[in-house]
């Protein structure tokens, strides 16, 4: 197994990356967007962020240049810093991705002949002792945001070069190196479940980063209690 560290890519302050559709509105707003505007500005950034995978505002070239200027001024495209990446020989890709307050998290992408899954944590630490799982040795610290979780997805899409344009194939195409994502990092996801329910519906999202909610798996211990609530909210596939 290579080991490459450290990698920096920013930090998540400020940035746009891992909003969802109301919070980029909110966003705009405060830029002074008109309010007849801003459908269709939040469709366009949308669209740049989450299914070209821009970095950079002035690649952004049907956003005004005025608007532009305005988004680099208040805002940036920062990934999450990705502190130590582990790549095996199979081509499993092992990222430890460091937060705004510096805790670190998990993420794992796993190659196979016919897909691609993404395992992304939900917690810093658990609540829960599972025997088999290393993460329930250590304390709870605190719930990723939705944007956090959001965030993973973006981080390995990039070290993968796996983002579209106009000329790719669709997104669920099996071309695709990401075509599925599992909720069985770090934390139980049905303890955030608010931040959670977000994440996956702006990634199951079909202008954005358009994985299907059949392709998304979330992995619980067991929460019952919040089980069915969080089908109705995002109708993505369950193992428990």
């Amino acid at each position: 197994m290579t080991v490459i560290s450290p990698i920096s890519s920013g930090h998540l302050a400020d940035s746009l990356i891992g909003l969802d559709r109301p919070a980029l509105r909110t966003a705009l707003q405060k830029l002074g967007v008109p309010d007849k505007q801003l459908a269709m500005r939040t469709g366009q950034l949308w669209g740049w962020l989450y299914h070209h995978g821009a970095d950079d505002f002035n690649t952004m070239h049907t956003i005004s240049k005025e608007l532009r200027a305005k988004l680099a001024a208040h805002h940036t495209l920062n990934r999450a810093t990705m502190s130590a990446r582990q790549v095996s020989n199979d081509g499993t890709r092992k990222y430890l991705f460091k937060l705004a307050d510096g805790y670190e998290v998990e993420t794992v992408y796993i190659p196979e002949a016919a897909r691609g899954t993404l395992c992304v944590s939900s917690q810093v630490g658990c609540t829960l002792a599972c025997r088999f799982c290393h993460t329930g040795t250590q304390k709870l610290v605190r719930n990723l945001t939705a944007a956090e979780i959001v965030a993973q997805l973006v981080a390995a899409r990039d070290d993968l070069e796996d983002w579209g344009n106009s000329t790719s194939p669709p997104i669920n195409s099996t071309r695709r190196r990401i075509t599925n994502l599992v909720l069985m990092g770090m934390g139980e996801p049905l303890y955030n479940v608010d931040n959670v329910a977000t994440a996956l519906n702006t990634i199951s999202d079909g202008d954005g980063l358009s994985l299907s909610r059949r392709r998304i798996t979330l992995s619980t211990a067991g929460v019952v209690p919040e089980i069915i609530p969080m089908g109705e909210k995002t109708g993505v596939m369950l193992a428990i």
